[in-house]
């Protein structure tokens, strides 16, 4: 029996992956609860779960649930954990994770932003602390899967697929009046807001790229983005003899998120199971980085690497929240990560720097916005 700590729980990851759980009552148990602000519905859960350990990162009126990054902290180092998933939107989620790695809990990592931002930093307190991080992204759940008994010297490249989101095939013209409605009409995946947003620009796959650079140990400059549109192949690695291994699916999060928790099972599921015959025909197609400038801008500041990459999340994360509030263009996101990235003399990463970088980089997208 694993124990369980969501953070993140009412949000899409989160809600799977408590129906995850709930399909896997001798192997699972919740032991504890956090959401953003949701506490009507972080009450919910906890009725149905049986959970008495709560809390929120937002304060809210009238509840009495313990909030903000300390109880965050501290429900995600709870003795009676296992094992945190990490499922909240944006950075928020890298405090937590750290301090849970301290306290000797493995991770289930969905806040791709964790790595993102402070990759140098997360990675080798995993070695030193002798837990597991298992990643929850269906793209690089696939990388895992494919990697089981493979080292990262083996690897020629690893191979990110991506959907190519509701404008593919689009030119960059064609998305100059781009609505939020439009944007979050996603073709494949059901997912929140920010990261539907980074689909459409195909930040998502920046961030998936510099992710698996720190999982896999692997230059940024060898992980590789195609679209695929069908999104039954989640990733594939190619290996230096040139053999290519991929995982396939239907699109469901909740495949890799058993895969998560159950690791190193596999256990049977409730779920579809691919067939072949289903899908005749999977196609692969390049990316189109002059429309779609955010994944070139991400694996820029993965290059350049220090705290950089967390300037660039930090300000895709304020432009993403500002399209979707109505406050700045489709377009104006890769905008406002480019001239922030700019501004920024990058530093050694150390959590400090980091939190720094962040911090700067937030409060500077903010402002260049409000001149837009």
């Amino acid at each position: 029996m694993k124990r369980v700590v969501v953070l993140g729980s009412t949000g899409s990851i989160g809600t799977q992956t408590l129906d995850t759980i709930a399909q896997h009552p001798d192997d699972l148990r919740v032991v504890g609860l956090a959401a953003h602000s949701n506490a009507s519905g972080l009450l919910e859960q906890a009725a149905k779960f049986g959970v008495k350990r709560l809390a929120l990162s937002q304060a809210v009126a009238g509840s009495d649930i313990p909030s903000g990054m300390d109880s965050l902290i501290a429900l995600a180092t709870i003795e009676e954990a296992d094992i945190v998933v990490i499922s909240v939107a944006g950075a928020i989620g890298l405090l937590p994770t750290i301090a849970a790695i301290e306290a000797g809990k493995n991770i289930a990592l969905a806040s791709k932003e964790v790595l993102v931002a402070a990759g140098e930093l997360v990675m080798p307190m995993i070695r030193k602390h002798g837990v597991t991080m298992t990643p929850i992204d269906s793209e690089h759940s696939a990388v895992f899967q494919c990697m089981q008994g493979y080292s990262s010297e083996q690897v020629a490249e690893l191979i990110i697929t991506a959907s190519g989101g509701p404008f593919r095939g689009k030119k960059r013209s064609d998305l100059e009046g781009v609505t939020c409605e439009q944007a979050l009409n996603h073709p494949t995946w059901r997912m929140g807001g920010k990261i539907t947003i980074d689909s459409a620009t195909l930040m998502n796959k920046g961030l998936e790229a510099i992710e698996a650079r720190w999982l896999f140990d692997i230059d940024i400059d060898r992980v590789k983005v195609v679209v695929h549109p069908q999104s039954v192949v989640h990733s594939m690695v190619k290996f230096k003899d040139g053999s290519v291994l991929g995982q396939l699916g239907w699109p469901d999060m909740r495949l890799p998120i058993a895969y998560a928790l159950l690791y190193p099972e596999r256990k049977p599921n409730a779920l579809k199971p691919w067939n072949p015959v289903d899908t005749p025909t999977l196609t692969f197609e390049p990316v189109d980085e002059e429309t779609f400038p955010c994944l070139g801008l991400a694996k820029l500041s993965a290059r350049i690497g220090g705290t950089m990459p967390t300037v660039m999340n930090a300000a895709n994360e304020i432009a993403a929240n500002a399209f979707l509030k109505g406050e700045l263009s489709f377009l104006g996101i890769a905008d406002i990560v480019s001239r922030t990235i700019q501004e920024h003399k990058t530093q050694v990463p150390t959590l400090e720097n980091v939190l720094a970088a962040d911090a700067t980089a937030r409060s500077r997208a903010r402002t260049l916005i409000h001149d837009c």
